[in-house]
């Protein structure tokens, strides 16, 4: 769907017939085995979900960005709505959750969180109870947890070709990450605005050939405080760095393809022209360039804001869903 067509549909009021074809929102709860809390996971079922007892759906994941949470992509992105207009227009019904995922990086990190720290922090809004976790495996927690419970409770299409994982910023990240690291779980990803190539060093803007930290004096002097936000979750020097940067991933399902049996997952990538991280999004399409992994990449006028995530979640959603139609 053309963006200005979804523009326009988004802004229009709802008729009496669009709003009868409205998906629900509601939220679940789970024990989340992997972080050793309960969470919470908002989760989107398609308008024909109440009225087809027997029809499975495609499932995708939604991550947030930083110091965000499981309500996002609704209350600031109305994701739903855009669902909504995409179903309207012919595309595939599927089942969407956006789950709580902290500001842990979707990663097992590197280190364990300090507990005390964590609960005395007065600044946080997400009570300590569900944010300070004991056990930091993001990502064994969105493909393992979250997955497994979305099976359990919805009628699902259960294999990977059916499932992708999007994201915005840090959940952008998230989003490639996870991908890669099991393909065997997310068959599709898309990416916006995401935090993509977390040691690129320059050259601003960007130009090949890249410059990348190989020192942690290098690590702690990146650009868009990548050192503030990561030394806990990848560590501090630049070996945990290394082994959670993308391009490397996509290195390693290539080099893992033949004895793994398992293939790269489609990737999707947009970011604004004008965003803070777009310089790292450049990167990681280079990178994919010349490992010959084939993505769908684009730039679009915009920043890091709600309004570019808004208008370009729907093309990361469609891109998704191609071929993953309900049965």
């Amino acid at each position: 769907m053309p963006l200005k067509v979804l523009a326009l549909l988004l802004a229009l009021p709802l008729c009496a017939a669009h709003a009868q074809s409205k998906g629900a929102v509601h939220t679940d709860t789970l024990w989340a085995q992997s972080l050793g809390v309960r969470k919470a996971l908002t989760v989107y079922l398609p308008p024909s979900y109440a009225t087809s007892s027997t029809q499975r759906y495609p499932v995708l994941v939604y991550l947030h960005g930083i110091t965000g949470n499981e309500r996002n992509w609704v209350d600031a992105g109305h994701i739903d709505r855009v669902l909504d207009s995409l179903v309207g227009a012919g595309k595939p019904e599927a089942i969407v959750v956006m789950p709580d995922g902290d500001d842990g990086w979707y990663t097992t990190w590197n280190s364990l969180a300090d507990m005390a720290a964590c609960r005395a922090d007065s600044v946080r809004k997400e009570p300590a109870a569900t944010f300070c976790v004991p056990w930091q495996h993001y990502d064994d927690y969105i493909a393992h947890d979250i997955v497994a419970h979305v099976d359990k409770k919805y009628r699902t299409i259960r294999d990977s070709k059916h499932r992708g994982i999007g994201g915005l910023s840090m959940g952008g990240y998230g989003a490639i990450s996870i991908a890669l690291s099991y393909p065997h779980v997310f068959g599709a990803a898309a990416s916006h605005s995401g935090v993509l190539s977390p040691r690129f060093a320059g050259p601003i803007p960007f130009a090949a050939p890249a410059r990348y930290a190989e020192t942690t004096a290098q690590l702690q002097a990146l650009p868009y405080n990548m050192w503030k936000w990561l030394a806990i979750p990848f560590g501090r020097d630049t070996i945990g760095w290394v082994a959670r940067d993308p391009a490397h991933m996509a290195q390693r399902v290539l080099t893992n393809a033949v004895k793994s049996g398992l293939s790269m997952p489609r990737l999707h990538i947009d970011c604004g022209a004008s965003d803070v991280y777009v310089n790292q999004n450049r990167d990681l399409h280079a990178a994919l360039q010349r490992l010959g992994v084939t993505h769908e990449y684009a730039e679009s006028p915009g920043a890091h804001t709600w309004a570019y995530w808004t208008t370009h979640v729907g093309d990361g959603i469609a891109f998704m869903l191609a071929g993953m139609g309900p049965r």
